[in-house]
């Protein structure tokens, strides 16, 4: 029997597949193998379903997007989980998440975990890539970024009622609380995620064991070990477009393909003079495309000397 439907978790080369409330037991077929291919969790797929013996997955649909840490594909949403100290907080590493994020077509969300740390005093004002130890900081950081068009949680009760009807994954610096938050909104997961925590990248629990679990009427991914970037932004238009509001502003310059850098009529300096675009992410998009063009630099010299 032909069945469709979506991995939920896979181990060891099996996959649990759920189709119309069920859940079958499958391996893939050696010829994904020769093609390249391998399924993951989050793959819409068509599996044989027999009695009594495993299925096999026979056709991975296509997929929207997918990461490699961990391997999961088809996400609707991203949860950032920032923390307000150890790790101190960077508005440069919450713009390379968000970036990240854009250029895969994954809804961006962020969590600001340990604010009970915090003072209360006023006063505070944009900071560039500096510490930030004052209540009144984040409730600013939450106001820039939510006029960009990103939603901002200081309480996971509020993020709960975002999950319903998604697929969501979580992300953050290693001691960000990731486990912490994932323990108070699925208290039923405790045990997985407190050896998630002490296993980081060592034995089972690491990117071999993906999984789904439900919460709030969606979905979350258990996503041990995933901590860093798998960074594939190398292009200034990429680049360009994984910044929304430097996107909208930058179809008024003057050059279609403007760096925001050196050109004559550029719209998004003319944004940031008069503070229509935050100071922090626009330093930070300038590093990235510094960085972007260090690496391209240093491969066109390396296939120069192999050539």
């Amino acid at each position: 029997m032909i069945k469709n439907g979506r991995i939920v978790k896979s181990l060891a080369g099996f996959y649990d597949v759920e189709a119309e409330g069920e859940v079958y037991q499958t391996r893939a077929r050696g010829n994904f193998r020769k093609k390249g291919m391998k399924p993951v969790v989050g793959d819409f797929v068509e599996f044989s379903a027999e009695e009594n013996s495993e299925g096999y997955i026979l056709k991975i649909g296509e997929r929207k997007n997918s990461l490699i840490r961990p391997s999961i594909a088809n996400i609707d949403q991203a949860v950032i989980i920032m923390s307000t100290v150890s790790p101190n907080f960077s508005l440069n590493l919450l713009d390379r998440f968000l970036v990240f994020l854009e250029h895969k077509n994954i809804h961006p969300m962020i969590y600001i975990s340990k604010m009970d740390v915090l003072t209360e005093d006023q006063g505070s004002s944009e900071k560039s890539n500096k510490t930030f130890n004052q209540r009144a900081d984040y409730e600013q950081i939450k106001r820039n970024y939510e006029q960009i068009g990103y939603d901002v949680f200081f309480d996971a009760e509020h993020l709960v009622s975002n999950l319903a009807g998604k697929v969501t994954v979580f992300m953050g610096q290693t001691g960000a609380g990731k486990t912490t938050l994932l323990n108070k909104i699925a208290p039923e997961m405790q045990l997985a995620t407190g050896e998630t925590s002490e296993k980081l990248g060592r034995g089972r629990h690491t990117t071999r064991h993906v999984e789904f679990f439900e919460l709030a009427g969606g979905l979350i991914a258990d996503t041990p070990g995933f901590s860093s970037l798998d960074y594939e932004v190398t292009n200034q238009p990429d680049l360009n477009a994984a910044f929304p509001e430097i996107l909208k502003i930058s179809h008024n310059c003057r050059f279609r393909e403007c760096t925001h850098t050196h050109e004559p009529s550029c719209a998004v300096k003319v944004a940031l003079e008069n503070h229509e675009i935050l100071e922090s992410r626009y330093e930070n998009y300038l590093q990235l495309l510094d960085e972007i063009n260090h690496t391209r630099e240093t491969y066109e010299k390396k296939r120069k000397k192999q050539g």
